[in-house]
C-alpha cells in the first residue's frame, strides 16, 4: 500500500461482545504514524457517533485486530490489537481485548495462514500488545471455519460456534509482576484498592467503598459525574504505581468495581473502558477480575479454594462470563495457571475498505 491508496481489504467480524475491522499486517502500510491515521480513518475516529466509519459510538465497536503468522517459535500466529478512539484522534496499542482475540484463529484460517484440520483446529496466538500466549481451538468441521453452533455468549444474540480461548501465560504480561505494586491491598486516593496485572491491568475497588451496591446499570454509573471523577483520579494514581506511567492517554489499568455475588463461585463485576461502564465485560477483564477473586487477601477475594480447577463466574450487565480456573499452591504461595473461557465470533462482511481522503493531510 502506498500514501496514495484508498482502498484495502478488510474484513468486518464481531468476535464476543465486541466488533471491529480485521486486517492481515501486509495490507497495511508499514509506516507506523500512516497506518494509524489510516485505522483512525477506517473507525471514523474523528467523529463521537463514528458515522464515516465502520466504528458504533462505543469503545466496543472501535477496535482493530492486526495479524500475522508468528516471529516466535513456539506460536503460530501474532495478534496486534488496537483500541481506537471515539470522538478524538487516538490509537491505543497498550491493552489487549480478548474478545477481538476470538475472530483471530478463523480470520487466520480463512485468509490461508494456517491449515485447518477436519474437526477442531487449535492455534497458538502470540499478542504482541502484552506478551501473552493464548490457544485459541476453532470448530473446522471437513476443514473449514464453521461459524455455526449451539454455544451461547451473554450480550450477543443467537448461538454460534463455540471458541475456546485458553490463556497460558497471563498474568504480569504488561508489567511482569500479578501485583505490581508489591501490595495485594493499598489505598489510592483513600479507598482500598487491589492492582493487578492478569490478562489486563486493573485497578479493582470493591463498589461499597465508593458508595454503590455494584448492581447499578451501565446507564446509572456513566450518569455518576462525581464517581467517573473520582474512578479516574484513582486510575491515575494507579497507573504509576503500576509502573506504566502517565496514563492520561491510555486505556489501562482499567477499573473495576466488585461486589458479592449469588454464591460462592460468582462475583459480580462493572467494568469500565475506562471512562464508560462497559455494556458487558471484556474478556481479558474477567480474568483479571476471576484471579483477584480466586487468590486471598484482595479486595475480590471470595472464599478459600483449594489446588484444583474451579469454574468461575463474573456477573456483568447482560449475564456472566463462565472461566475455567486452575489453581495451584496454597495461601499467599498460590497460583492461577490457566484460565480458560468459551467465545464465539462470526464473519459479517469480507471486502475492500474505502478509506477517507482527509486522513493523508
Amino acid at each position: 500500500m502506498n500514501q496514495h491508496t484508498r482502498m484495502l481489504p478488510c474484513v468486518l467480524m464481531r468476535a464476543g461482545t465486541s466488533r471491529g475491522p480485521f486486517f492481515l499486517k501486509e495490507w497495511l502500510p508499514d509506516d507506523l504514524a500512516l497506518r494509524n491515521r489510516l485505522l483512525i480513518g477506517a473507525i471514523g475516529a474523528s467523529d463521537s457517533l463514528q458515522l464515516d466509519g465502520l466504528g458504533g459510538n462505543s469503545s466496543l465497536n472501535s477496535k482493530v485486530a492486526i495479524v500475522s503468522r508468528s516471529v516466535l517459535p513456539d506460536c503460530d500466529l501474532d495478534y496486534l490489537f488496537v483500541q481506537v478512539g471515539v470522538g478524538v484522534k487516538t490509537v491505543d496499542t497498550l491493552p489487549n481485548c480478548g474478545n477481538m482475540l476470538a475472530g483471530v484463529a478463523p480470520f487466520a484460517i480463512e485468509q490461508g495462514l494456517i491449515a485447518a484440520l477436519l474437526d477442531t483446529t487449535t492455534v497458538r496466538i502470540h499478542n504482541v500488545n502484552t506478551g501473552a500466549k493464548i490457544d485459541a481451538t476453532v470448530q473446522t468441521p471437513n476443514g473449514r471455519v464453521s461459524y455455526e453452533g449451539d454455544a451461547r455468549i451473554d450480550g450477543v444474540n443467537g448461538t454460534a460456534a463455540p471458541i475456546f480461548l485458553n490463556f497460558l501465560e497471563a498474568w504480569g504480561a504488561v508489567t511482569g509482576k500479578l501485583f505490581p505494586t508489591g501490595k495485594r491491598i493499598e489505598q489510592v486516593d483513600g479507598v482500598d484498592a487491589t492492582c493487578i496485572d492478569a490478562a489486563m491491568p486493573l485497578m479493582i475497588v470493591q463498589a461499597r467503598s465508593l458508595g454503590l451496591t455494584g448492581r447499578e446499570s451501565p446507564a446509572e454509573l456513566d450518569a455518576n459525574t462525581d464517581l467517573l471523577i473520582k474512578i479516574e483520579k484513582m486510575r491515575l494514581q494507579a497507573g504509576v504505581r503500576m509502573g506504566i506511567g502517565d496514563v492520561r492517554d491510555s486505556v489501562v489499568p482499567k477499573p473495576v468495581l466488585v461486589s458479592e455475588g449469588d454464591d460462592v463461585n460468582t462475583i459480580v463485576s462493572r467494568y469500565f473502558t475506562p471512562h464508560k461502564c462497559h455494556a458487558s465485560h471484556a474478556v481479558t477483564g474477567a480474568i483479571g477480575v476471576a484471579t483477584a477473586f480466586a487468590l486471598p487477601d484482595t479486595v475480590a477475594s471470595g472464599v478459600h479454594r483449594s489446588s484444583g480447577n474451579h469454574l468461575i463466574s463474573v456477573a456483568h450487565p447482560q449475564g456472566k462470563i463462565d472461566l475455567g480456573i486452575e489453581l495451584v499452591g496454597q495461601g499467599e504461595e498460590a497460583v492461577v495457571q490457566k484460565a480458560a473461557v468459551v467465545r464465539t465470533a462470526r464473519k459479517i462482511m469480507q471486502g475492500e475498505l474505502h478509506l477517507p481522503e482527509y486522513i493523508y493531510e
